[in-house]
Parts: structure tokens; sequence; C-alpha cells
């Protein structure tokens, strides 16, 4: 695949150790003549260095080489313990180390560098983010271990063969042991004060009941795990004694270990979730558990890539939140709506026309408008996009059994091997809840030119160390998504002017986020405050208020990442453009900015900054 990438070159002064050209290196040992050949074969050794440190740090995990279409330990599932966190830890803190011992940067490539920076602020990230692993809710308002694991074994184990059938029964006896490693973790974080608020419990308890509900565990309707192993297994050129065998051992698992294991989750749950009920204060932020203002700085930093306070992300949506109420009263004039933007909004989550029937058919119709969306992306996207991704981008409704606990749409990346199309879920568990002018600008965010343009892109990009292609970055990767919902306006879509009222109302609803998820946090704002302010401020409905809220509680920061990565973006392009002048192409902007990868947004800033010392433009 074709890819357009920023020169390198303008970028050397900016990149960490990078002020010294190779030439001048002592450690080259060659003159200045020589040291474009030196840096080729020290790119190349460094290089070889990611591929060795990438494939040992998937040997770890069983399921991150599945998810790669390696079929290694396609037996086993990862190891759920703290333990196990530890060791990933020291063996990326080894790789650091070695990185040094190894390898002089004044004798690589400006993009071999980047690949060094990138590669020991991973690490960097990975020490803070373990420094504080036992503060976070295994069990959060927006998804848990236990609905992940068959989402898993649907989604990413192939059978081809009659051993991957086998592989298959053997995770779900592994089962047992992974939900025993998650309930022993979960009763050691509550014995020190690390539980989970009260309202996680409830849905929790029911997705996680229905993972063992259904045959071969009663009489009702097939599991959906069961159905995929017997869809698998009847697709097998395998003699019928083979395949019997095979859904023999697949039903004797899945009522064995498979539903031990899930039953230990469930009494750790009641237990805890006793605890929970028990404690007063349990529905507040983080600041009331034990350092829990340290925890929320570093989650914040983790989140956004970036050093900004609490505070300075809570004014800034504040700012943003008047900024973009002031655009959406434009609209409101253009319509002839002459309320007040509160009655807007309670009138558009009121009005049947707004909404699709909450049948079969209004679910099908749903995901066809979404569909629509997605294509005249696809068609427009040349105009944008140098490169549009090769693999395909599928829209999809989330699982009944696990929307309980699903987000209201998110992105799921494309198998590398082309096995796995990307897809973009969307949770219709209750149709009167969904709002048609926000439609348009969810698909473009989730879908393309959004998440699918992103992180299908990075991994197509062979080019790249591989823990680049498959890493990422929550401010980038978000930051792009919103990015690209207004980029769908300049692609003229919204044609509607209630749908371009929605794609305003989504970008409120993140910068209402920063206001909320702070305030929660920091400013010790109650569930009922944030809720509050999310009603006066915001477009959701009142069940995805609640979710989100109570996302944020569970999940404290994550929800800062997607304005915050946003607003660089737009900083960015609006730097560029007015540096560049007639020189800037939006196409050649969005390769810089792509075509790294997933990267932290002082990166980010620092490649577009040296594609704009460089006159623009972009090359093979």
């Amino acid at each position: 695949m074709r890819r357009l990438l920023v020169s390198s070159a303008a970028v050397v002064a900016l990149l960490a150790g990078a002020s010294t050209a190779a030439a001048q290196d002592p450690h080259a040992g060659h003159t200045g003549h020589a040291a474009p050949a030196v840096a080729q074969s020290e790119d190349a050794r460094l290089a070889a260095f990611f591929e060795q440190a990438f494939q040992e740090r998937i040997a770890l995990s069983p399921q991150q080489m599945t998810s790669l279409g390696i079929k290694t330990d396609y037996d086993r599932l990862d190891d759920a313990t703290d333990a196990a966190a530890e060791r990933a830890l020291a063996l990326a803190e080894r790789q650091l180390v070695q990185l040094n011992d190894q390898f002089n940067p004044q004798t690589l490539s400006a993009d071999s560098r980047l690949s060094w920076r990138l590669f020991e602020y991973g690490v960097e990230q990975a020490r803070l983010s373990n420094r504080w692993r036992d503060w976070g809710y295994q069990f959060a308002a927006n998804g848990n271990p236990t609905t992940g694991l068959p989402v898993f074994m649907i989604n990413n184990h192939r059978v081809s063969s009659v051993s991957d059938a086998e592989a298959y029964v053997a995770r779900l006896v592994e089962a047992e042991r992974v939900m025993g490693e998650i309930s022993a973790t979960l009763r050691a974080r509550a014995a020190a004060g690390v539980i989970s608020p009260v309202f996680v419990f409830e849905p929790t308890l029911a997705n996680t009941a229905a993972i063992i509900s259904g045959a071969p565990f009663d009489d009702t309707a097939d599991n959906p795990v069961w159905a995929d192993f017997q869809r698998k297994v009847g697709a097998l050129e395998a003699d019928p004694a083979t395949k019997e065998r095979l859904l023999a051992g697949g039903r004797a698992a899945l009522t064995g270990a498979w539903r031990r294991g899930y039953q230990g989750v469930l009494t750790a749950l009641a237990e805890v979730g006793a605890q929970a009920a028990a404690m007063p204060d349990n529905a507040g932020g983080v600041w009331r558990l034990p350092e829990g203002e340290a925890f929320y700085n570093a989650r914040l930093q983790l989140s956004t890539t970036t050093d900004l306070t609490a505070d300075q992300i809570h004014e800034i949506g504040l700012a943003e939140v008047a900024r973009l109420q002031g655009e959406m009263q434009t609209i409101m004039t253009q319509v002839g709506f002459t309320g007040s933007l509160q009655e807007m909004f309670a009138w558009l989550k009121t009005d049947p026309r707004f909404q699709y029937p909450n049948t079969p058919e209004g679910r099908e119709t749903y995901l066809t408008d979404s569909r629509a969306f997605i294509a005249q992306v696809m068609e427009a996207g040349p105009r944008y996009f140098h490169d549009l991704p090769e693999s395909a981008l599928e829209v999809r409704a989330v699982e009944p059994w696990r929307e309980a606990t699903a987000s209201v749409a998110f992105y799921n990346s494309p198998a590398a091997d082309g096995s796995r199309p990307g897809i973009y879920y969307v949770n219709l568990s209750d149709m009167t809840q969904v709002l048609k002018p926000q439609i348009e600008a969810i698909s473009y965010h989730e879908g393309a030119p959004g998440h699918h343009f992103q992180i299908a892109s990075a991994q197509e990009m062979e080019s790249l160390p591989r823990f680049r292609r498959f890493g990422g970055y929550g401010a980038y990767a978000e930051g792009w998504g919103l990015y690209s919902e207004r980029l769908g306006k300049e692609m003229g879509f919204y044609q509607d002017p209630y749908s371009d009222f929605g794609r305003l109302s989504l970008e409120l609803w993140r910068s209402v986020r920063l206001v909320t998820d702070t305030g929660l946090h920091a400013k010790r704002w109650s569930r009922e405050q944030a809720i509050e302010y999310f009603q006066r401020n915001s477009l959701l409905s009142e069940r995805d208020i609640v979710k989100e809220v109570e996302r944020y509680l569970t999940n404290p920061g994550q929800a800062t990442s997607y304005k915050i990565g946003e607003l660089k973006i737009m900083e960015l392009r609006q730097r560029a453009q007015a540096a560049l002048g007639s020189r800037f192409d939006i196409r050649d902007f969005h390769s810089v900015v792509l075509g790294s990868g997933s990267v932290p947004l002082e990166v980010l800033e620092d490649q577009v900054d040296a594609w704009i010392a460089a006159g623009g433009g972009a090359r093979d």
C-alpha cells in the first residue's frame, strides 16, 4: 500500500538525541560521506531489535497473538494476575536498557530516532500506569473482563482445522483459571478500599450471568459462544465422528470449567457489591480513594499525553461549551426555532421524527443509514486523503448479551492478516434513546474517516515497527475521531441542518466531558451534580447521560482524551494553514497526521512543525 510520509530530514533537530548529525558522531567510526550507509545499517539493526522486542512482548499474551493472526499458544488465554503485569513491565524495562546499551541514536536516521523516542515514551507510560494499577476498577460502567472473553472467542479465534477447534475447547477450559484470577484481584482490591461504585454491580451481574445462560446451560436458545463453536466446527472439512467429538468436548467445557469460572466471578461480585452498598460515599469520584488526587493526575497524564492540570482541563471545557452553544444558536435561528437551547434539546429528544422506531425494523434502518454515511465517505475520501485503508469496514449492532455495559458506539480494529474487518459497533438496546440527528457524526467518528482510517491505516504501514503499528494513545486516536466529525462537514456532508446540529451536539458532549470528568474527580462533584450539568448542557438522552457519568466515575480521565486531542489537531492544522498559505494541501496534512501511526500529542506537534519548516508537501 502506497503511503505518503512527511520528510524526516526536517525533524532531526526536534527529536531526542538529534542535535548532531550521524557523520559527526565518534561512535560511527566513519567520515561524513559514509554516514548514510552507516545509518542504513544501523537502521536495519534497530528494526530487527524492535521486531524482536515486539515478539517478546506479545509472547506474554496469547490473546494478542491471536488478534494478530498468530496461532502460537492458541490453546491458552492471558494471565490476569498482578504477577503477569509485573513481568510485562520488567520485560519492557530490560528492553529499554538493551536499546540504550546496544545503539547510539547519532548513528540512526530521523525515522529511527522517532521510533526510539516512541519506544522510550511507551515504557515511561507503562511505568506510570503500573504504578497505579491497583487503583483501577476492574468492573466499569462501560465494560468488564467477563464480557470481553466471549467477544474474543467469537470474533478472534478462527477455526480452520481440527487442532484449532481443540484449542477453542482448551480456551473454554482455561476460562476457569482466568475468572479465578479476576475474582482474586477483585477481592484483593476491595480489601484495600478500591471498590467499583455501587451502580456497577447490578448490570455487571446480569451481563455475567447471561454468559452462562442458554443452551447448553439450559433449554433455551443457544448461548452465543456455543452457537459460534457449533458454526465453526460445522464448517470444518472433517468426518462426522470427529465433529461430534469436538462438539461433545465444547459442550463439556462450557458446562464444566467455563460455567464454574463464571459462577466464581458472580460470587465474588455479589460479595464486593454488598460492600459497595454499605459504603455511603461509594458512588463518588476517585478523590475518596487513598492517594486519590495523585491517581487522578496520573490518569489525566496517561489519557491526554500532556501535563495539563485538572483545573486547566476544566476551564478548557467551560470555554468550549460556551463556544459550541453559540454555534448551535445559529442553526436554531436557521431552522426557525424560537425557544431556548434547552428547549431545543428537549424537543429533539421527544419528537418522534428524530427517533427510530423501537422495533427490529427501526434497528435495521439505523444500521442501513450508518452504512450509507460510511459509503459516502469512501466515495469522497480521495479528495481528502492520498490513501484509504485496504481493510474492509462493517457496521454491526452490539450483541444483546452485552448491551447493558457496552458503550453507545465503538470500533474494533481489523485483523492484521485481513481475516477480520474493522467493525463499527452500535448499541441499539433502546431505540427511544437514539437520536437521528447524531447518527451521521457518530458514523464518521467510529467508522470512516475516523477510527478506521487511523487504526486500520496504521496497521497497514509495514515500514513502521510493529509496536507502532499496533500500539496507540487515546488522545491521538480519540482526537482524530472527533476531528473526523468536523471533517465530515468540510467533505460536504450534514446537508440536513438538524444533522449539523447533531454534529455540534456531539462536540459539545465531548466538551461537557472535560467539565464533568474533572468536576467529579478533582472538584468533588456528586454523581447527581454531573448528571444535572449534562442535562442542562447537552443533547444526550437521559439514559445515555446517566451511562456517561457512570462511565467517567469508573474510568477516570479517559473521557478527557477526545477533546484535548481534537483541539491539538485543529491547532496544528490552523498553524500549518497560516504558515503555508496556498501550499497547504489537506491531503498532505492528513498524511502527516496519520503517517507516523498513533503518537503522543507532543510528538504529533513536532512532526507537523517539521513538515511546516520543510515547506509542506509530502513524499513517498
